[in-house]
């Protein structure tokens, strides 16, 4: 389950984002066409290229957040980090060149700077954005539809703030390169692989090679449809030009024929348990039954050199990171046999005491696909950040008696248990992809594995990724947000500080491995049986983050922080919930938005409990708004616990009734009507863009 400024010095540069070379006519090839035999994968580094010589570039022209707006619509792979000397141009050593999901593209910083300054491609590029800046859109299609279609995606990816996650690999040691190397080998077969499970990998090949938009848009949204709050029920956006009769739902997990039918996800457990099998892929048998086909079967060739290139990865080490090499062999053979369960008792015995890396390369999270049950493929890569001992060592002797307070909320039939799982390892994270990769924000918190008896008996991992959010552009982003729906009186105990968000986000980790959670059962009946997979995530994600409103209060009364602390994080929280509101409650195809869901259902409910107010005739701290959000801190914690009780109450009696009145109450129906509160939320919120993550490495 999952809760979604460094200085370049002229060396290389790699992050992932959708992007072409300069000058490339083609649509972005996602991965490699012919895959190499397990026993031999194939290099992942390219012969150096020869020296290119450095031009001069006058690149005052454009100001830095325009010019990587703008380098998104032309896919070209360049972000300026930061004005570091104030001098309005963009220097050799403030530019990052990001990788694309290609595998030539894998070494494409030399193409635009060097240790000597920037080259004649980089020059070509800035012309284009240049141009582009000056007005200049180049030639329009002749056809009415496709000039609209265009428009529309600009408008789509103009809702994404470009935001870059750098690392640096400078002082790594040349089996961490090789590792690393093969790591990222295997990221664009599984990148390959997410895309099919979600049935958009084949139509990349349909975007027009000289689209650069739809382009970038179709690798940031993983496909063609717009994800954009402004843009995603627009039935003219998408990166692929508008087909008549087109199907408006696709996937690479069942067959097309079976996904048109009415409750087709609600039938599949009724005709065969194995159907719903978080690891597999549901295709047509004799006639018309349907049959389920494990992953490392269907998905065999591509599976085969990710595994490859994993064991590569774990000889690449020697006889480094013991922990980590164990479970690149255990996930490695996993991919040729399906032995998921064992890989994550590998897994879980990684930590920050024994690896200084974090990385799960699997099939995990439901949430995206048509029925919220098939694992799909991901990779999370990053480094531990050693500041999560402090909270581990904070709330490890507490686990017990959490466990016994979300039992005594949740009542019967549910008991408490015992509970071993682990507190949140903080995480930087260096690489996301597949699953894990989305077109806006990112995940901060995840507990894994989600099946099997290491989740069952709770000894798996949770993570809060603690270097998002951190720039200076989202910073000033969120608290312009918070200015405009927050009153005045609410300001004064907000704040810029990552700490009550983070401490929030490991209470919301560690939630998910208390009190009735996903495999808990009622009548032998584990929650996506009681309650339908797409109701059963946004349940479970409510109970989680209802708890960390609720242990934030709970740790008060335990010594262990302060009523300011609890506040603040208290404020943060409901600034966190109005970002989810704005999303909306579900796609265009109806698909629920979970973490959207949740936060709606949360405001509701604290709203009916007075600890949350709108007044309307209020002016906002902004200044400028009219209507604001109150919030009476002393009625938060009896608010929240009375929640608590509710939600738990639900998850331990599986009662369906109830859980779908609270989400009709304050969700809605889809294509119903709006709840009015909701659209004031968006407007206001959506006046920023949303942070987009690229990623890169510096070596």
């Amino acid at each position: 389950m999952k809760l979604a400024r460094l200085p370049f010095v002229g060396s290389v540069v790699l992050g992932l984002v959708a992007l072409a070379a300069c000058g490339e006519e083609k649509p972005p090839q996602l991965a490699p066409p012919t895959p190499p035999a397990p026993s031999t994968p194939a290099p992942v580094v390219s012969a150096p290229p020869p020296p290119v010589k450095s031009v001069q570039v006058d690149t005052t022209g454009v100001p830095r957040k325009e010019l990587n707006r703008l380098a998104v619509e032309l896919a070209l792979p360049l972000y300026w980090i930061a004005d570091q000397n104030q001098n309005g141009a963009l220097d050799p050593s403030e530019l990052a060149v990001l990788w694309g999901a290609r595998a030539e593209a894998r070494q494409s910083a030399s193409t635009y700077v060097t240790k000597e300054g920037f080259t004649p491609a980089f020059a070509e590029a800035y012309a284009k954005i240049k141009a582009r800046h000056g007005g200049d859109l180049g030639p329009a299609p002749k056809d009415a539809a496709e000039v609209a279609r265009r428009a529309a995606v600009v408008k789509e990816l103009s809702q994404g703030r470009t935001t870059l996650v750098l690392s640096s690999f400078e002082k790594a040691s040349a089996e961490e390169l090789g590792f690393l190397d093969h790591l990222l080998a295997a990221v664009q077969i599984i990148e390959k692989l997410y895309q099919t499970q979600m049935g958009t990998y084949d139509l990349a090949a349909k975007v027009p090679a000289d689209d650069t938009a739809s382009r970038a848009m179709f690798f940031r949204n993983q496909g063609p449809k717009c994800e954009g709050p402004a843009t995603q029920n627009d039935p003219t956006c998408s990166a692929i030009p508008l087909v008549a009769g087109a199907p408006t739902k696709v996937s690479g997990l069942y067959p097309a024929s079976e996904l048109v039918k009415p409750k087709f996800c609600d039938d599949l457990a009724k005709k065969d348990k194995a159907l719903v099998d978080p690891f597999t892929v549901v295709v047509k048998g004799e006639g018309d039954a349907l049959k389920a086909v494990p992953y490392h079967e269907h998905f065999r060739a591509e599976l085969t050199v990710v595994a490859a290139e994993l064991r590569a990865a774990e000889k690449a080490l020697g006889t480094t990171e013991e922990s980590l090499r164990a479970y690149l062999s255990a996930q490695a053979k996993a991919f040729e046999d399906g032995s998921w369960f064992t890989a994550d008792e590998a897994w879980a015995k990684m930590g920050v005491k024994n690896s200084k890396y974090y990385l799960r390369i699997s099939a995990d999270e439901v949430y995206a696909e048509p029925c919220s049950t098939k694992a799909l493929f991901h990779t999370s890569f990053g480094m531990i950040n050693t500041k999560s001992i402090a909270w581990q060592d904070k709330l490890d002797p507490l686990k017990k008696d959490m466990e016994q307070a979300l039992a005594d909320l949740s009542g019967k039939p549910y008991k408490a248990r015992e509970v071993s799982f682990k507190l949140p390892d903080f995480v930087d994270i260096v690489l996301n992809a597949g699953d894990a990769r989305n077109p806006f924000g990112a995940t901060i918190g995840q507990s894994l594995p989600n099946f099997g008896p290491v989740a069952n008996e709770g000894r798996g991992r949770t993570v809060a990724m603690t270097n998002f959010y951190a720039d200076a552009d989202s910073v000033a982003a969120q608290k312009a947000t918070a200015e405009s729906l927050f009153c005045k009186s609410v300001m004064a105990n907000y704040t810029t500080d990552a700490e009550p968000q983070l401490m929030s986000t490991v209470l919301h980790e560690a939630a998910h491995n208390l009190g009735p959670a996903h495999q808990y059962k009622v009548n032998n009946k584990i929650d996506r049986d009681q309650f339908g997979g797409p109701l059963a995530s946004t349940l479970e994600e409510l109970k989680a983050q209802t708890a960390a409103l609720f242990f934030t209060d709970w740790l008060v009364e335990k010594g262990k922080i302060t009523k300011p602390e609890a506040e603040r994080a208290h404020v943060r929280d409901l600034a966190w919930a109005f970002g989810h509101i704005s999303r909306g409650m579900f796609s265009d195809d109806g698909h629920p938005k979970n973490y959207s869901q949740l936060a709606a259902i949360q405001l509701g409910e604290l709203m009916n409990r007075k600890a949350v107010s709108w007044n309307a005739n209020e002016i906002a701290a902004n200044g400028k708004d009219k209507g604001c959000f109150a919030i009476d801190l002393a009625k938060m914690p009896a608010a929240v616990k009375e929640l608590m009780k509710d939600v738990g109450g639900i998850k331990a009696r599986g009662d369906k009734a109830r859980a779908e009145k609270l989400a009709l109450q304050h969700v809605g129906k889809f294509k119903g009507p709006a709840i009015p509160l909701h659209a004031t939320i968006s407007e206001r919120v959506l006046r920023e863009p949303k942070a987009s993550f690229v990623y890169a490495i510096r070596r």
